[in-house]
């Protein structure tokens, strides 16, 4: 997974050099926390939310599918999450 296409996806590519500076992979991407995200540099609240918000759809997304199967017997969503970002679909892989 290629966190900077994620973070291309988002809009924040300007955040691209601090990341591969910091050795931001896709695994240490989905624990990252507001806090690290401050000790990033990301100043701006926004941005910071906007982050955690596309990480937490990323991790409800095969929660969703997993209730989804259980109730019907068959893939939501023809088996595509809801999450079509870089990163969701690196972690269903």
């Amino acid at each position: 997974m290629d966190v900077a296409v994620w973070l291309r996806s988002l809009g924040m590519e300007r955040y691209e050099t601090v990341f591969a500076e910091n050795a931001i992979d896709a695994d240490v991407l989905r624990s990252l926390t507001a806090d690290d995200l401050k000790d990033l540099g990301i100043a701006s609240v926004g941005h910071r939310r906007k982050l955690l918000d596309a990480l937490t759809d990323c991790a409800r997304a095969p929660a969703r599918q997993t209730r989804a199967r259980a109730r019907t017997g068959r893939k939501e969503n023809g088996g595509r999450s809801r999450c079509s970002s870089p990163i969701c679909a690196a972690s269903r892989k």
